[in-house]
Order: structure tokens, then C-alpha cells, then sequence
């Protein structure tokens, strides 16, 4: 699939189907992740596999999300900040925060590539979660990514902005191209 074709397909999925989706494939999305852009080449995530129904309930209650117990996998995103503070110092958290979401995205374009279907969950109980999970206290966790076949194959029209609602030329609310000139004719001496 090309990758306009991907960005264009990708939807968010709340409805699963019981078809097992293969482990190596996975891994072939959590791969996609690891390709993503970081800050000084300084690669600060880790990621948790969560297959068995048990774990998966527990994210869905402590995500208020339990239609994530129907997907085939749940993948945690965590991410440490010692290695970027010490590189970047106050900027560390800005820049953790851009490449968790530049390689979610590339896990969600790998999952649309792979015919599969997955959703960003942002919103959980982070201690919660944690310690369950035993995620150390120095890491946190970005977002939880269940992973399965769509129950659904329609392909619903999801309505995004125009593109010339979301640009402005050279400063902030100038929607419009300036002219090459401000002038009528060019000015020559």
C-alpha cells in the first residue's frame, strides 16, 4: 500500500472481530515505531505486549474503554526522559512527547498497511496502569494502541477540515497568499 493510501485508509477502530491477528505481525508494527524520528537519535520508548483477556479487561476498566478487550493485542507505549534531559535539559519533555506521537503514527499507518485496525487510546488511569503493569516510576505511559481486524470492513466517510481552514501565509490568521509584490508593478531603479 502507498503511503497516501495508508494516511487516507487509517481510521480509529472500536469494533474487533474475533480473528487472531499473527504475533509476528506485531512485532512488524512495533518495528514501524522504532523507525520513527528521534531527538538525537536517543530512541526513549519501550513497549508492552498485552495479549491474554485478564490484562485486557484491565485496561479497559481503567481506561473507561472495554470495547479495547475485543482486540487481538493491546500495545503499551512508555517512554523514560533521563537520556533526553540530559541531552536537551527543559526540552526533553517536548521532544518525548513529539516522537512517542511520530512513532504511534507510524504504528498506526504500519496496523492500515497490514489490513488491520487499530485506535489511540490517550485517556487512562496512569498509576493504575503502571503498577499493574510494573512500569517503573521514572517512565510513563504515552498511549495504549489495541490492535485487531475491523468487526466492520465500511468504509465511512469521516469529515476532515478543509486544508485552507488549517494554513496561514508568513504569520498567524493571514489566510491568504500574499503577492509576490505588495506593489501594482514591480518597483526598478
Amino acid at each position: 500500500m502507498k503511503t497516501e493510501e495508508a494516511i487516507k485508509k487509517r481510521r480509529s477502530i472500536r469494533k474487533f472481530s474475533n480473528k487472531i491477528v499473527k504475533f509476528g505481525t506485531i512485532l512488524e508494527i512495533i518495528d514501524a515505531a522504532n523507525q520513527a524520528p528521534f531527538a538525537g537519535n536517543i530512541n526513549n520508548l519501550k513497549y508492552i505486549i498485552i495479549e491474554s483477556l485478564e490484562n485486557k479487561k484491565y485496561i479497559g476498566t481503567f481506561s473507561q474503554q472495554h470495547w479495547t478487550n475485543e482486540a487481538s493485542w493491546i500495545i503499551l507505549i512508555c517512554s523514560e526522559l533521563k537520556k533526553l534531559e540530559a541531552l536537551y535539559d527543559l526540552r526533553a519533555s517536548k521532544y518525548s512527547k513529539q516522537q512517542a506521537g511520530a512513532a504511534i503514527q507510524n504504528m498506526l499507518l504500519k496496523t492500515t498497511d497490514l489490513g488491520l485496525s487499530a485506535c489511540w487510546v490517550g485517556a487512562f488511569a496512569d498509576e493504575e496502569i503502571k503498577s499493574h503493569f510494573k512500569i517503573p516510576q521514572n517512565w510513563s505511559i504515552e498511549a495504549i494502541i489495541p490492535i485487531g481486524y475491523a468487526k466492520n470492513k465500511e468504509k465511512k466517510s469521516v469529515r476532515k477540515a478543509p486544508l485552507e481552514s488549517k494554513i496561514f501565509w508568513e504569520k498567524w490568521d493571514e489566510k491568504y497568499k500574499p503577492r509576490k509584490y505588495p506593489f501594482k508593478e514591480p518597483i526598478t531603479k
